[in-house]
């Protein structure tokens, strides 16, 4: 059977086992459109509104599932738009397909229309770029795309499409499926040789990152843990991935971690790391550990060679998906050795962190967290962008093994709000919760016409300081006294525009008012925002703006003496 390259594409994706794509569409891939008016129930276009939301959204959609989030978008303008949520899956290691439009073959090389190099573009933030230069080798290029996607370190793969590849005719037939590629395993020496480590340790620890997981994976880390009485870290933003409620959970490590995490990885003597990467947010700005030679005996365990050895030289590097070694490390017999106190200490450590002092008026976010985790259920998933902010979803909620956290390791503004509308199109039955500041909310805000048009109701907590709160914070410390554009003295009515795009919307000023605004926003069947007024002075949790800014001015006196 004939048909054009643009429907090869797409029923390749619908036999992959794809359901959903984000996308703004574009002349440049009209026959992917075309293909895309017969797959309605089988691989939906989602119309976004930007082409940075569209790929924030895919970005999303792969970290939540771990099958590869779709994005479609045109060339140049469009491109350059979603390399954002490019960036942001790579960082990550989010697996994700963006499908950029192209010039013609016959018009490459003139600066055509439009025309980048998608290759070049994309070479340096991408897994791997690639572009279609035969329609028949779609269903090639295509099965490749999704390997890298989802294999070794997971990521994004960009794939360029010609116009006239598009257009073109094929005989090829259509992908029926994803290869299966089994996850690297670690051998029985190389498992006995950890436990080893393990078993001679004083002060053991096992760290855990990364989002391509299966169900139960983590389960078995705790298993052994548990039996062991070895506490766990997660890495920053990943802390969802283990639940939190287990006696030997101690905790995130990375940018904002607590000063009892910092002394647990500093005098760790054995640290067994699960599919991290070691990069500059989990190991804070790589103050954590020696480089190249850390002085604790690390144990790497990842599933891209690549990823092993890069920064930091462990004592033993093991090339090994994560969910088979999960596994392996669950059927090991446990360890015994005297580090219960330091275990119990930790853990003691993280629980003491849901206890904080009342902020400032008028709404508290440590009463608002408190209510939310009485409030939420097991499976709820919260999302965040970019701001002082993010240290709400971030430090104060506890993920059992239902829920889950989106935030983006890259630091990307912006990523909350498609974050949530994708997580509610991928689970359209769970309770998705955004958590955006007015600064980061605006970066994305008309995607809450998406969400309207595809039946996705997120609940947006925007809190509003009118400020950007994490460069205002870095300026009372570096240079107190000297403010200088940060600060938001135009937004507009929060609730008028929520209201405009036919969202529940309301105010809250109170403390006091939430808990009832949330419950009208749970029952709204358009999903919700509640702008909450946030003191500027509330800038962190334990330390004021004001508190900050005299901090630093004490320094500034001291270092002139």
């Amino acid at each position: 059977m004939k048909r054009n390259g643009g429907r090869l594409l797409v029923d390749s994706l619908v036999g992959l086992g794809a359901t959903k794509s984000f996308g703004i569409p574009g002349e440049s891939y009209l026959a992917v459109l075309d293909a895309l008016h017969d797959t309605v129930g089988k691989l939906d276009y989602v119309l976004c509104r930007n082409e940075g939301g569209a790929s924030f959204m895919a970005a999303a959609y792969g970290k939540l599932t771990g099958t590869p989030g779709i994005c479609f978008v045109t060339r140049g303008p469009g491109a350059t738009n979603a390399s954002i949520g490019v960036h942001t899956a790579m960082q990550d290691s989010a697996p994700m397909l963006l499908f950029v439009g192209q010039v013609g073959t016959d018009m490459k090389g003139r600066e055509a229309f439009q025309e980048i190099d998608c290759k070049a573009v994309f070479g340096t933030i991408a897994k791997w770029a690639v572009e279609i230069d035969d329609v028949d080798r779609i269903p090639e290029i295509l099965s490749r795309a999704w390997t890298q996607a989802t294999t070794g370190r997971p990521g994004p793969v960009v794939v360029a499409l010609p116009e006239d590849m598009l257009t073109s005719l094929s005989e090829k037939e259509p992908l029926a499926g994803p290869i299966e590629v089994t996850e690297p395993a670690p051998t029985t020496k190389t498992m006995s040789r950890i436990r080893g480590m393990l078993a001679g340790a004083e002060r053991p620890l096992i760290v855990i990152g990364g989002c391509n997981w299966r169900d139960g994976s983590t389960a078995a880390i705790q298993t052994f843990a548990e039996a062991s009485d070895i506490p766990v870290a997660a890495i920053f933003r990943y802390q969802d991935q283990f639940d939190n409620n287990s006696p030997v959970f101690v905790g995130d490590m990375g940018v904002g971690m607590t000063a009892k995490m910092r002394e647990m990885v500093t005098n760790a003597d054995v640290i067994l790391a699960i599919n991290n990467r070691f990069g500059e947010m989990s190991t804070d700005g790589y103050t954590l550990f020696d480089v190249p030679q850390p002085t604790q005996n690390v144990i790497h365990v990842h599933g891209s060679d690549l990823e092993i050895g890069k920064v930091y030289r462990p004592v033993l590097g093991v090339h090994a998906g994560p969910n088979v070694f999960a596994e392996e490390l669950g059927a090991l017999e446990p360890v015994k050795g005297d580090w219960a106190a330091w275990r119990a200490e930790a853990r003691a450590a993280y629980e003491q962190g849901f206890a904080l002092p009342d902020l400032p008026l008028p709404v508290d976010m440590v009463k608002v967290c408190a209510f939310l985790r009485d409030k939420l259920p097991e499976d709820f998933v919260l999302t965040n962008g970019a701001g002082n902010f993010a240290v709400w979803p971030g430090k104060f909620f506890k993920y059992g093994p239902k829920a889950r956290l989106l935030g983006p390791q890259s630091g990307a503004m912006g990523y909350g709000v498609p974050a949530a509308i994708a997580a509610k199109v991928a689970c359209p039955e769970r309770t998705v919760i955004c958590f955006a500041g007015d600064g980061d909310f605006q970066m994305n805000s008309t995607e809450l016409a998406t969400a309207l048009q595809h039946d996705a109701q997120p609940i947006i907590l925007l809190l509003n300081n009118g400020i950007y709160g994490t460069i205002r914070a870095h300026q009372e410390r570096n240079y107190p006294e000297r403010v200088s554009c940060t600060t938001m003295t135009r937004n507009p009515d929060f609730v008028a525009f929520g209201r405009a795009y036919g969202l529940h919307a309301e105010r809250v000023e109170t403390t006091a008012d939430f808990a009832a605004a949330f419950e009208r926003a749970l029952a709204s069947k358009t999903g919700a925002l509640l702008e909450l007024i946030i003191a500027p002075e509330a800038l962190t949790p334990l330390k004021t703006l004001s508190e900050m800014r005299a901090d630093a001015l004490k320094e500034k006196r001291m270092k002139s003496r």
